[in-house]
């Protein structure tokens, strides 16, 4: 009898214990990892945006394989939801609550297993430094009964924090990889400072006047006075633009410091079009180089020398014509700086 009442007394001293120390653990948990990726925030930012990328690198899935996930709603957006049930990570949701793109995603968590319903905020952050981006990965939460009394034997930063440093290491590793092939990819069509990309040219029919000997000197001259020729022409026949002024070349003489060239005006028509007084030019649909193009107009010969760089590069063979597409109009915007101009180059 004296042994069951000392067995009582020990296991409601444990218990009494137990409780005590439930009591006095701590309310709250703040985890938070930090680590620099070699990457612009814009690379990162879809990484930790969207629910189903965080699973690429995420470390929870890898604790339970048989965990069953889904997502609901529309990834990257606030409102999307990520569920799991599983076995050893329990069940719980994960939802986007905000996002502050190229800076800051904010998820609310929920959980459910064996130390009950919980709740925490989870948080990414971005910020450039000198060798790309610091990411920050932070979750803030309350804990319950079993929360306290666990808190006093294992901290929830020595539990989690080990999670979040494997995570934000195999997103590094995902991230920088990603950025290696687009910065390659990048530098492969940049010559001169301009990137340089390979389109599919749309056929298209132009409307305008040619002149086969200008004057470098007279090109102002020569699209003022023929560009509101042909507008006047087209308002003629009501024929709808299909696009922006532009200079259509044919040949350049840098000897004589002249060149052929068509102030023309693209048009929703088809190629056997005519009009009075004008010239009919119908480019069919091809592979095309073209550079966006900002400042003067008598200051793009680098622009131009970059698309000559690129095809003897590649080995590429140009023919046909050269385009300026006049996009900005120079009445409206007087910043010459901002004057955009793309610059297309027919190729093969």
């Amino acid at each position: 009898m004296r042994i069951l009442k000392t067995f009582l007394i020990i296991v409601l001293a444990l218990v009494a214990i137990v409780v005590l120390l439930g009591l006095i653990g701590a309310d709250s948990y703040r985890v938070e990892r930090s680590m620099v990726i070699a990457a612009s925030s814009e690379q990162i930012y879809p990484y930790v945006s969207n629910l189903s990328s965080q699973q690429e690198w995420g470390p929870w899935l890898e604790m339970d394989k048989n965990a069953a996930s889904h997502l609901e709603g529309t990834d990257g957006t606030i409102g999307a939801v990520w569920k799991w049930e599983g076995d050893t990570i329990g069940n719980g949701t994960q939802e986007i609550v905000a996002l502050d793109p190229y800076k800051n995603v904010g998820t609310k968590l929920t959980f459910s297993n064996w130390m009950g319903e919980s709740s925490a905020d989870n948080t990414f952050t971005l910020e450039p430094t000198a060798s790309g981006t610091k990411v920050s990965w932070a979750v803030v939460g309350e804990n319950g009964f079993v929360g306290k009394l666990m808190s006093k034997f294992i901290s929830m930063d020595d539990w989690m924090g080990p999670m979040f440093e494997k995570g934000l290491t195999s997103m590094k590793g995902l991230v920088e990889k990603e950025a290696a092939e687009a910065n390659a990819a990048l530098a492969a069509k940049t010559f001169n400072g301009y990137v340089i990309e390979t389109i599919e040219y749309p056929a298209t029919v132009f409307v305008g006047k040619r002149n086969k000997k200008v004057k470098w000197t007279e090109f102002e001259n020569f699209y003022g006075s023929n560009f509101a020729a042909v507008g006047g022409a087209l308002g003629a026949m009501k024929l709808e633009m299909n696009g922006h002024p532009s200079g259509i070349f044919f040949a350049w003489d840098e000897q004589g410091q002249t060149a052929d060239v068509m102030a023309a005006m693209p048009v929703k028509a088809a190629p056997s079009l005519s009009v009075p007084g004008m010239e009919v030019l119908a480019i069919p649909a091809c592979k095309m180089l073209m550079t966006p193009y900002f400042g003067a107009y008598d200051e793009s010969g680098k622009a131009h020398e970059a698309m000559d760089a690129m095809i003897k590069a590649n080995s590429l063979d140009h023919y046909g014509n050269v385009i300026e597409e006049y996009v900005t109009d120079p009445m409206s915007e007087k910043d010459t700086t901002k004057w955009l101009t793309n610059i297309y180059y027919m190729v093969r």
